[in-house]
């Protein structure tokens, strides 16, 4: 599984990093979490409002930052 929060750096951004890594945690999975900061990475995803949640190239989750609880039932929809 690959995730990949897109942002700037800024403190949703950052957040969102922390709700993913937490929620790997609690599910006991490992997964490559990516940064992806270019705008016009950002951009061809779609992505106009940040922070975005990508999870095996399909957009999540933009413009907010969800729930530890709300990126685990993600993943776990993403694992079958």
């Amino acid at each position: 599984m690959v995730i990949k929060v897109l942002g700037s750096g800024c403190k949703n951004c950052i957040k969102l990093e922390e709700n993913v890594k937490e929620a790997l945690k609690g599910l006991n999975l490992s997964a490559e979490v990516e940064k992806v900061q270019d705008i016009n990475d950002i951009l061809d995803y779609g992505v106009m409002k940040t922070p975005g949640l990508v999870v095996n190239e399909k957009v999540k989750v933009m413009g907010r930052v969800p729930s530890v609880e709300e990126i685990k039932k993600i993943l776990e929809q993403e694992q079958g």
